[in-house]
């Protein structure tokens, strides 16, 4: 159950993402260098990476992974949230 519910929140992470990158708010000229090529779209590595570890882990019988990503997924949520909602 916990592997399903990582995979659903990934695919919640990657589109909150994608949606943040395509928003082309002026805090994402900020953003450190080395996420600056393709577009911002390296950062999408980094988001499929921590779903992978996520997944490989609680495969794996952890479920306190689970926990952390979904709080990881709270505050992607959040984050975006504020992004569309202009508060930053």
């Amino acid at each position: 159950m916990g592997l399903v519910v990582v995979f659903f929140l990934g695919i919640f992470n990657f589109a909150a993402h994608k949606a943040v990158l395509e928003s082309g708010h002026s805090m994402l000229s900020q953003v450190p260098w080395y996420f600056q090529p393709l577009g911002g779209r390296l950062s999408l590595i980094v988001e499929f990476a921590m779903l992978l570890g996520a997944m490989i882990a609680v495969a794996g019988g952890s479920a306190g992974w689970a926990w952390v990503y979904v709080l990881y997924s709270a505050l992607n949520g959040l984050s975006a949230w504020l992004i569309f909602s202009g508060k930053v």
